[in-house]
């Protein structure tokens, strides 16, 4: 039988590959989460111990969506190569990952300096070991370059298994599902648990399988979800709750042998990662369709643009507002309403810090984007994608970066227009309920 679906186009001029506009839009969704988490972390009472450890559950899946996207991004970008020219991938990714990671180390390390100062050779001892196992927030790029590094045997092995993608996918879930019941359980070394399972990039395995597997098969993914979004939405939200059930049931402990409720990697979230993630695509398809005014467009083009600013410079606003007390308005608003504002001034203050730093000299190493001039043309004057889109949308294939080297099928990958129409309408209608 015939396959319904449209041809893809032709492979654009070099240089000239238009953003997945649906999947940057993912991006701000995500980092929306990540701040929301190291909001609750640092500000939250001890005595709301209980339901932050229930909101961190779920949230934490962030951590996957980032790696899923990261996987699914640069596979689609290389898909339709033979094969990988090893010095322009790493050139690449040393510029885009290793280089801001290595520079935002060094600005943490400083920042927290004047906490805890020692001797110089000691202080000299902690930037190394900084730097070799991820301040804070920066292990995800961490995972990310040894991702990198097994990128090429990844490949080979999505490609060998072309046609038998199902079985691949079901091998990795089971061995996901195996690995953090191990860890859970403590039956696992302890090198691959608890704070060094956070930096290895065994523990994300299957979401970064399933990432690029989905790259090679991104037409029938998007035009599936588009046309299962209620199915999507009430299977996560079950998964949800039963992930939900579970943390209270081992928090109270009501049931001990669920294990304990801190543990970064819980085998009861997999299910609600796989459809938490689904429904961020299906978000990211809603604020970029055609129902959005241009005013939502523009905002959320400017949240994927700046969202790795966001990533890297989150915690320099945090810990400034750890310094002037902001954890005492606890004592005057409840603790949510702090938490949420506290998510929108460091979300505003990072995007207004990229922006700028975006127009420096220092542009690329600290916002892994090309540097762009003060003055930027309109955007009718532009075309639809800006400037820090335009210079680096043949030359950035990495979720943490602002823009996406891949090629779209049309703006937004409109493999049936009417499924995206539809994703929105529904997703509309889900928010009214």
């Amino acid at each position: 039988m015939p396959d319904p679906s449209p041809p893809l186009p032709p492979p654009p001029v070099r240089g000239t590959r238009k953003r997945l506009d649906h999947v940057d839009a993912m991006r701000p969704v995500k980092q929306v989460g990540v701040v929301s988490t190291h909001t609750l972390l640092f500000f939250a009472p001890a005595a709301a111990f209980v339901a932050v450890g229930a909101s961190l559950q779920l949230l934490h899946v962030t951590r996957e969506a980032f790696l899923f996207v990261s996987a699914c991004m640069l596979t689609y970008s290389v898909r339709d190569q033979p094969g990988i020219d090893h010095r322009t991938f790493w050139r690449r990714r040393f510029g885009l990952v290793a280089v801001p990671y290595l520079c935002w180390t060094l600005i943490y390390f400083l920042l927290t300096l004047r906490s805890a100062p020692g001797t110089p050779g000691g202080d000299a001892l902690h930037l190394l070991y900084l730097a070799g196992t991820g301040y804070y927030q920066l292990y995800y790029l961490l995972v990310l370059l040894e991702f990198y590094a097994l990128f090429p045997l990844c490949l080979i092995l999505v490609r060998r298994t072309a046609g038998h993608h199902g079985l691949l996918l079901l091998a990795s879930g089971i061995a996901q599902l195996v690995l953090v019941s191990a860890m859970h359980w403590g039956l696992a070394p302890a090198s691959m648990t608890g704070y060094w399972a956070t930096r290895e990039v065994t523990s994300y395995q299957f979401y970064l399988i399933a990432g690029m597997v989905m790259a090679l098969h991104l037409e029938e993914f998007h035009r599936w979800v588009c046309t299962h979004v209620w199915t999507i939405v009430a299977g996560t939200l079950a998964a949800a709750a039963a992930a939900e059930a579970w943390y209270f049931l081992s928090a109270d402990n009501v049931v001990s042998w669920l294990g304990s409720s801190a543990d970064p990697f819980q085998p009861v979230v997999i299910p609600f990662n796989i459809g938490a993630i689904a429904c961020i695509y299906l978000l990211g398809v809603a604020l970029v369709g055609r129902r959005r005014s241009e005013r939502t467009r523009r905002a959320v083009h400017s949240g994927s643009d700046n969202s790795y600013g966001i990533y890297l410079a989150q915690l320099l606003f945090i810990t400034v507002l750890g310094w002037i007390g902001w954890s005492q308005l606890n004592n005057v608003l409840p603790w949510p309403v702090v938490s949420a504002l506290t998510v929108a001034i460091v979300f505003v203050a990072c995007i207004g810090l990229t922006e700028v730093l975006a127009r420096t000299p220092w542009a690329k190493p600290l916002t892994g984007r090309s540097r762009i001039p003060w003055r930027v043309r309109s955007t009718a004057a532009a075309g639809p994608a800006t400037a820090a889109g335009t210079a680096t949308a043949a030359g950035t294939a990495t979720a943490a970066g602002p823009t996406t080297a891949a090629r779209a099928v049309g703006a937004g990958l409109p493999v049936d227009g009417s499924a995206d129409e539809r994703a929105g309408v529904w997703l509309e209608a889900l928010s009214r309920t």
